[in-house]
């Protein structure tokens, strides 16, 4: 008999207005300091990052407003779910992060949270934002590009 293999979940949560709002300059993989109820939370994909922010203070980088729902099943040592978490990333990293985000017109965004073995990590991006123009000419070349494909699709039957 074959030993069956466990399903293995995947789970990676997406900021969906990053893209949309945002040109993403430079991506970075960062750590992430957790409780231990956050990590079951985001395992179960009870988390949110959508309105998150990073922000640079005392030589540390930390992650604003990402929401990770309390643990179902936690006790009183529950986490907090909207506390700021601390963001690890290499020295040189923080301080190329550091001197972007201090010259201005810069942000950092968490682009999407996923598990890499047995640890959470975080895609941070340093962000230039859309102005409305940006944004209408993205949608106009997402719409060409949709046509594009279904032009293509008839073409080959």
């Amino acid at each position: 008999m074959s030993a069956k293999k466990k399903a293995t979940r995947y789970n990676e949560v997406r900021n969906a207005k990053a893209l949309r709002d945002f040109f993403v300059d430079e991506r970075f993989e960062a750590g992430i300091e957790l409780k231990g109820t956050e990590v079951k939370s985001i395992r179960a994909g009870r988390a949110q990052i959508n309105d998150a922010f990073g922000r640079y203070e005392k030589g540390e980088l930390w992650l604003m407003n990402a929401h990770i729902e309390q643990y179902v099943f936690g006790n009183i040592s529950n986490h907090d779910a909207k506390r700021i978490r601390k963001l690890l990333l290499h020295k040189h990293q923080i301080r190329k992060i550091a001197h972007a985000l201090e010259a201005g017109g810069r942000a950092l965004i968490p682009l999407r949270m996923y598990f890499k073995e047995a640890l959470v990590k975080v895609e941070v991006g340093l962000c230039t934002g859309k102005k409305l123009y940006d944004k209408r000419d993205t949608l106009r070349q997402k719409e060409i590009d949709r046509d594009i494909e279904i032009e293509m699709k008839d073409r080959n039957r």
